[in-house]
């Protein structure tokens, strides 16, 4: 706090060690040299496989804020991998990533993933763990020829905008009200059980608004 009234003014000298706090950065060109040369490294040390690593499905982000948009997920559902004809256990080794956690919520998101799966195979080069015995499924000696290291995403994920161009609201529009139908949808959800359960004592009755007595 300053201080008040007419008396001498502070003129206190904290913090002279103010050099033992500074942060230098000389070696910042060393450093870039040298996460490009790792980076160099590690391609060089997974090639022919892609820079950027497993192919990620489709996902879209959380909360009503975010959900518009789409990101890569962690990994391939079971169910996304078995409608694309991928066997989970080989999914790994051909470059796919798999999530048994992940679940799918609509329809639309799992058909969106099963087309990646199916695109990302048809465009898959797979080298042989023999040259001398290839397997069923392995590329061709020609398509291994011309294939090249991948240095971007894979896939890259691209976000989907939808033009919507502005019109008049229609008669009909305007006489609906959407909270009331929202309303009255969760009213039905809610009361399910207590209109069957009226709906049975109604079926039970005698007609003479007296319920009928069960047999013992």
């Amino acid at each position: 706090m300053a201080p008040k009234h007419n008396n001498m003014v502070f003129d206190s000298h904290f913090h002279k060690d103010w050099q033992r706090y500074v942060k230098t950065w000389f070696n910042q060109a060393g450093k870039k040299k040298t996460r490009r040369t790792k980076r160099m490294e590690k391609a060089k040390a997974i090639a022919p496989r892609p820079v950027a690593g497993l192919l990620r499905p489709v996902v879209h982000c959380q909360t009503i804020r975010y959900n518009a948009k789409v990101r890569a997920g962690r990994g391939f559902t079971l169910d996304e991998l078995k409608a694309a004809g991928v066997n989970r256990k080989q999914a790994r080794s051909i470059g796919i990533a798999v999530d048994h956690r992940r679940k799918n919520r609509s329809q639309e998101g799992l058909q969106a993933n099963v087309l990646r799966l199916k695109e990302y195979r048809s465009r898959l080069i797979l080298f042989p763990r023999k040259k001398s015995a290839p397997k069923k499924g392995d590329s061709t000696p020609a398509e291994m020829e011309v294939a090249t290291q991948l240095r971007g995403p894979v896939m890259p994920i691209k976000q989907v905008h939808s033009d919507t161009t502005a019109r008049v609201i229609t008669e009909e529009e305007k006489k609906q009200s959407a909270f009331q139908t929202m309303r009255m949808y969760r009213a039905n959800q809610k009361l399910v059980g207590v209109r069957e359960k009226r709906a049975k004592e109604a079926a039970e009755d005698d007609g003479l608004g007296v319920k009928s007595k069960k047999k013992k």
